[in-house]
């Protein structure tokens, strides 16, 4: 137990209202809930708090299209959620929901503190606005032609195909998603959050050790790029929180997003008599954690904070910054069943399972996690049935059978049980630095050597040696005393095995207890704690996840033909007309600035070309060196921001980490034409 009891508030990013959860969120809210429980295992007063994330243009237009209200809408998804994360043993104190009266009058606290310091400032922008719907779009629903290189069917802020970055308003042909109309640009009043004046502040902030370096390293992109006043605005029709005096003016989503986090505590602390200022004024004694995914490093880390500071309030201490979940080394998939909502995982697995698994290859750092389904299977079954429980079921019936269910009043000096409690700081600092997958590596490394060591003492040999009585009886007593102190290692990521390993036991786990062994004390008879994964409903998991796509479209989901289908037909003439040629890679490097392209420089045979190409996702530029690629020889060159693309890389497959180019032993030589 550490001396010194600390005060902590940890929050895992706010599900969106619209969906229901699945694996890629669980790994966050997993994370966090094992962190919170070790912290409180560890005797600190520590609370977690969550909500959902209930406002915005799409829940407004999801709730009108199931034709319910909005509020009814976030009602039900709020339910959903919460009861997906309690059944997979998440924790939290508090799970709330951000259009909440506590959200509304923290929102207005922040909006009106910063105002009166003069960091609010308006202007009137220019915005695309659908006349069908009468209503101003967002950048996600807006579609056209992207204003660089021309291609079809884009997002109204960036193109997938060539990585430029503009505005709406910039598009070609732009197409609103809501109606299908052709917006029109119209003037608005909006009000904006006034970044700049924080940039001394949030550097400072950001050297410290708040963020994780890599995520601190990859922020100063928009520093050198210079900080942009935050549009914290939207025009009706809006579902979210009005601005004080502005009428028909509402806090953009991200605005009360963040601050559903004190929403969230404060209405938990009304319930149970807690200081809510303690944990949330600028000379609070207080820690405050974030757990958040990648995607969202920018409002946490630079808008998040610079609110917090302008409203006199404190900011966080950590914001711990996690990777997205890949299944079977690729996305998440609907079409091959490995895009798995929590539900459907749970109609179908253990809970534990998928706690373990996650927490055995958890990090500090910001990579992607795989779920990888065979060595899910066998992880789980090698080391929670292989190893810790087998611990306890190869020495309890001994205990039970020949020794009235007590344990020894003394354990045999092996100096075993000396080894594994000098583990027991070195396991708690892996949990507490986001280590787990050391810490697990560690325990497991643990539970090898007691079960080494039962197997050399073979209990159920010497148990038939009268002589041998109070041996057996000491080595079985050690035994379940190593398994104790496993699952109290264990408790955070196991909260299930960990309380029926307290009945079997009759003793609270509890992290000070590891210090003192169980002597002379009477357990309960053995049951079976946790059960072998069957492979078979890993498989029916993943079926039942495939949805039944054929009644809505003909090809295959993840095609390019569902996502691109064929448009505009051309003259065979006109193909013809295109020169496809073999080129090798000569060089290729990342793109400062950019984040899907890469730079290469290709060999013709001769001739050397340098082109730009949007394969980032799939590729890290060392690995292609040498490769063969496809090109559009003939392709007249075009100026883009990052320089001269000189041609068209060409290379297959339906897109993000699965596009394939050619290997060197595939026959194909610089220059070759493609006929």
């Amino acid at each position: 137990m550490t001396t010194e009891t600390r005060k902590i508030l940890v929050t895992s990013a706010l599900p969106y209202a619209n969906g229901s959860i699945h694996l890629g969120h669980l790994l966050e809210h997993i994370q966090t809930d094992i962190w919170t429980r070790f912290q409180k295992l560890r005797g600190h007063e520590c609370y977690s708090v969550c909500a959902d994330d209930a406002h915005g243009t799409p829940v407004m237009l999801k709730a009108a299209e199931l034709g319910i209200t909005p509020e009814e809408m976030v009602r039900r998804t709020q339910a959903e959620h919460q009861q997906d994360l309690a059944d997979f043993l998440v924790s939290y104190d508090n799970y709330h929901n951000t259009h909440s009266e506590e959200n509304k009058e923290l929102c207005e606290m922040v909006y009106l503190r910063a105002k009166e310091r003069g960091y609010i400032k308006q202007r009137t922008i220019s915005q695309l606005f659908d006349p069908e719907k009468q209503m101003f779009l967002p950048d996600r629903f807006v579609k056209g032609t992207c204003p660089q290189c021309g291609a079809e069917d884009q997002n109204g802020d960036s193109c997938d195909s060539c990585g430029a970055t503009y505005s709406p308003t910039e598009l070609k042909n732009p197409k609103s998603v809501v109606s299908g109309a052709e917006p029109v640009l119209k003037d608005s009043e909006h009000y904006f959050f006034d970044l700049p004046q924080f940039e001394d502040m949030l550097q400072d902030w950001l050297k410290g050790s708040s963020v994780q370096a890599e995520i601190a390293n990859k922020l100063q992109e928009w520093f050198e790029q210079g900080l942009q006043q935050w549009d914290i605005s939207r025009d009706a029709p809006y579902f979210g929180f009005e601005i004080p005096g502005a009428p028909n003016k509402f806090f953009y989503v991200w605005v009360d997003a963040p601050v559903g986090y004190m929403a969230s505590f404060k209405n938990f602390c009304a319930s149970n008599n807690l200081d809510f200022d303690s944990f949330w004024n600028k000379d609070s004694d207080a820690e405050l954690y974030h757990f958040i995914g990648k995607d969202i490093t920018y409002f946490h880390c630079l808008f998040w904070p610079a609110m917090l500071e302008a409203a006199e309030l404190r900011k966080p201490t950590g914001v711990n910054v996690h990777g997205f979940v890949t299944v079977n080394g690729a996305k998440m998939s609907k079409s091959k069943g490995t895009f798995i909502k929590a539900r459907t995982y749970l109609d179908h697995l253990e809970p534990e399972y998928l706690r373990y698994y996650f927490a055995s290859k958890l990090n500090d750092g910001v990579t992607d996690i795989d779920l990888n389904f065979e060595d899910f299977v066998q992880k789980n079954n090698a080391d929670l049935v292989g190893k810790v429980v087998n611990i306890a079921s190869r020495c309890a019936g001994f205990i039970s059978k020949r020794f009235d269910g007590k344990l020894a009043a003394n354990l045999p000096e092996t100096g075993l049980l000396e080894e594994f409690q000098a583990a027991s700081e070195g396991i708690a600092q892996s949990f507490e630095g986001r280590q787990y997958h050391k810490a697990i590596r560690d325990i497991m490394a643990l539970a090898d050597k007691a079960n080494q060591y039962i197997d050399a003492q073979a209990p159920w040999v010497t148990i038939k040696d009268e002589n041998l009585q109070e041996q057996t009886h000491q080595v079985c007593s050690l035994g379940i005393n190593l398994f104790r102190i496993l699952m109290t290692w264990l408790k955070p990521v196991l909260p299930v095995l960990a309380e029926k390993t307290e009945q079997f036991l009759n003793s609270e786990l509890t992290w000070s207890g590891i210090q003192s062994p169980l002597l002379g004390h009477n357990i309960n008879k053995f049951k079976a704690l946790m059960q072998r994964i069957d492979a078979e409903k890993v498989e029916k998991m993943v079926e039942a996840s495939k949805e039944d796509l054929q009644a809505k479209v003909t090809v295959d989901p993840d095609s390019p033909l569902a996502k691109d289908p064929i448009g505009e037909t051309i003259e065979f003439a006109d193909f013809a007309k295109v020169d496809l040629r073999v080129a090798r890679i000569a060089k290729a490097e990342h793109v400062e600035g950019a984040d899907k392209l890469l730079r290469f420089e290709l060999d013709l045979g001769g001739e050397t070309r340098q082109v730009f190409a949007g394969i980032k996702s799939a590729y890290q530029p060392e690995d292609l060196v040498g490769k063969m690629t496809v090109m559009v020889a003939n392709l007249a060159p075009r100026k883009m921001r990052f320089g001269m693309s000189e041609g068209m890389v060409l290379a297959a497959g339906p897109g993000g980490q699965d596009l394939w180019i050619l290997e060197p032993h595939e026959g194909a030589q610089p220059g070759m034409k493609v006929k």
